[in-house]
Order: structure tokens, then C-alpha cells, then sequence
């Protein structure tokens, strides 16, 4: 398979940048869902030793990717410790 791309590649070089942009796609996405799975308060991975992570945030931790309008820095606390 490996040599039936490179031999495209070699007769049709305008091919390089479709496989180019299609393997960045790919690599962005595949990060965007490990960052979902790995950082996201949402998902529990240890149910024994932290059953409800996301009740340890804080009201100035930024779990979004991008925050237009919102400063978390200067956020209050607005909800009861459980």
C-alpha cells in the first residue's frame, strides 16, 4: 500500500498538500479528544479515589478550551463546599 501511495505521489504531485492538510486534521482532532478525555472535569477515569472531580475546580480554574468574554481570574465563589 505504502508503494502504491508513493507511486501516485510521484506521477501526481498536486496530491501532497490533500495528504498533508488530511494528516493535520487527523492529528489536531485525535489531540482535541485525548485534551477532552485527559482534562475535561466531566470524565471520571478513577471512580475509587475521586468519585465527583468536578466538584474540586475552583471558581477561578479554566476547564474551556476558549473563554471569550470571561476572566476567571476574577471570579467569586457562588456555591456551597460539599
Amino acid at each position: 500500500m505504502l508503494s502504491t501511495v508513493s507511486r501516485q505521489l510521484r506521477s501526481h504531485p498536486a496530491l501532497i498538500p490533500l495528504f498533508f492538510f488530511i494528516g493535520g486534521g487527523c492529528t489536531m482532532s485525535l489531540t482535541y479528544l485525548a485534551r477532552l478525555a485527559l482534562r475535561n472535569p466531566d470524565v471520571c477515569w478513577d471512580r475509587k479515589n475521586n468519585p465527583e472531580p468536578w466538584n474540586k475546580l475552583g471558581p477561578t480554574d479554566q476547564y474551556k478550551f476558549y473563554a471569550v468574554s470571561i476572566d476567571y481570574s476574577k471570579l467569586k465563589k457562588d456555591r456551597p463546599d460539599f
